[in-house]
């Protein structure tokens, strides 16, 4: 397959630069068979009126930042068909997420003309096959390292690909999905296919230079706003375990390649829940990241967490933890968002870390279905409990696939409105409050959790979007930057 070329590209939002783990892997599955691969990566054009990083600035989420890095100026579809022209792939690669599958569809119809076969895959791909199918040839649903490479070896040497488990050729059948394959038997994470400045990563108003390592795969919870557990159950059908980790012994010897090669000063944990893994394996890893010593980030969820397992993440190093709280009111949690965790739980988290001085991000999400203003001033009182260093409040996505989004449908709510960034979340057509009111609520919601309740009737004011609530807004901001981003 050395003379086989394939073109990823990536429709990221503007200036997110977290590194996507799917490129990162399934570029060295193919270079490890010869294959040419290059990258077309939308990250530092300009796509969006603000980035996503800013709007978060905007709403105090994080602190203010310099990233280092300018926008590219050039147009990003001219640029596309250069590089599919310079390139000349035999294959083109996009992975889509439903956030930015508009951008996705955009890129794909300025370069349909090449006739080059496209392949699509990620997470919207795997739950709404149906949606992306009319704009490529070959639809990868579930994990793709084995099918990728295969899909490539039969077409370099010709013969016939619709038969690939995973894969749903157009015009054919859907093929079955083949066992997850185990973590520990794939190639290291090989970040050299993205530009240098894309390890670049804002953390708490500085720039660092981030490497990300995957610890596994899925989750044992199940959301009913998160996609993770519809990834499980596609599997399940199957008959299919989706959820497992890689052993201590592999992330150790992986991180050990990554910060050599990269020389970053910050390392991300990405997994969907760290610390729900048996103590003996975190004992290991911490015994191990003894050697690499560099701050990290990571995060789990409150009923995982231990005081033994977070002396052990101050031990190799934690800077910064997160967690979700998402819904102050327990009844809410555990009915709507199958989310069983108490509240004591939570406060008892929230004391564990400040206890062992490790920072924190709390993550809130507002606008669920039903959802009334009282049930999100529940959960302001909740995060008015502890001292998290920052504060995310999202607006709730109905991610296709998920319980939640079924639920809005039948309700009625959701109506033919596009799914937008978290920031945004999607506009729904409920009797319990408005979307006015919650992207009021939502910019407001760092100043109700942190400001004391004297201050709340003048932070009242700042909810409304007009020339008097803006100036409000802006007063209360300096204030807020002063007493709690110091």
């Amino acid at each position: 397959m050395k003379d086989f070329r394939v073109l990823f590209i990536y429709p990221n939002t503007m200036m997110a630069t977290l590194v996507p783990a799917s490129i990162s892997i399934l570029y060295p599955c193919l270079k490890a068979f010869g294959i040419k691969v290059e990258l077309f990566d939308t990250t530092f054009y300009k796509t969006a009126e603000k980035s996503f990083e800013q709007r978060r600035v905007d709403l105090l989420q994080i602190k203010e930042f310099n990233l280092g890095v300018p926008l590219i100026k050039s147009d990003i579809y001219k640029d596309l068909n250069k590089k599919v022209v310079s390139f000349n792939p035999d294959l083109i690669a996009i992975t889509i997420v439903e956030d930015t599958f508009p951008l996705a569809k955009s890129l794909l119809e300025s370069i349909k003309h090449f006739n080059v076969p496209t392949i699509a895959g990620g997470v919207f791909t795997s739950l709404a096959p149906e949606e992306v199918m009319p704009y490529v040839d070959i639809v990868c649903i579930g994990e793709g390292e084995l099918a990728l490479t295969e899909l490539c070896d039969k077409m370099s040497n010709g013969r016939d690909y619709t038969d690939i488990q995973n894969l749903w050729v157009k015009g054919h059948e859907k093929k079955p999905l083949r066992p997850p394959i185990n973590l520990d038997h794939l190639p290291f994470l090989d970040y050299d296919i993205f530009r240098r400045d894309r390890l670049c990563r804002p953390m708490m108003g500085k720039t660092y230079t981030m490497i990300h390592i995957e610890l596994g795969r899925g989750c044992p919870y199940a959301c009913t706003y998160c996609e993770a557990p519809q990834i499980k159950g596609l599997y399940a059908e199957g008959g299919h375990t989706y959820h497992r980790r890689k052993s201590p012994l592999r992330v150790l010897e992986e991180l050990k390649h990554l910060v050599a090669k990269y020389k970053p000063d910050y390392i991300n944990f990405n997994a969907e829940s760290f610390l729900a893994r048996p103590l003996e394996e975190l004992q290991e890893l911490a015994i191990g990241y003894r050697g690499i010593g560099l701050p990290f980030w990571c995060q789990s969820r409150p009923e995982t967490v231990t005081e033994e397992k977070i002396v052990l993440l101050k031990n190799m190093g934690c800077k910064n933890f997160q967690f979700g709280i998402e819904c102050g009111n327990e009844q809410f949690r555990r009915k709507v968002l199958n989310r069983f965790c108490d509240n004591e739980q939570i406060l008892e988290t929230a004391r564990i870390l400040e206890k062992n001085s490790i920072q924190y991000t709390v993550n809130n999400i507002i606008g669920f279905p039903d959802e009334t203003r009282d049930l999100i001033f529940e959960t302001i009182e909740l995060n008015q409990q502890i001292h998290p260093t920052t504060i995310n409040c999202f607006m709730f996505t109905p991610y296709k696939g998920t319980v939640l989004y079924k639920y809005c449908r039948e309700k009625g709510y959701l109506g033919n409105n596009a799914v937008h960034q978290l920031v945004d979340g999607t506009e729904l057509n409920m009797p319990s409050i408005t979307y006015q009111e919650l992207k009021g609520l939502q910019r407001t919601f760092p100043l109700y959790a942190r400001m004391p309740k004297e201050e709340w009737a003048r932070i009242g004011f700042a909810e409304r979007f007009n020339e008097f609530g803006n100036r409000i807004f802006q007063e209360l901001r300096e204030v807020y930057y002063k007493r709690y981003f110091s």
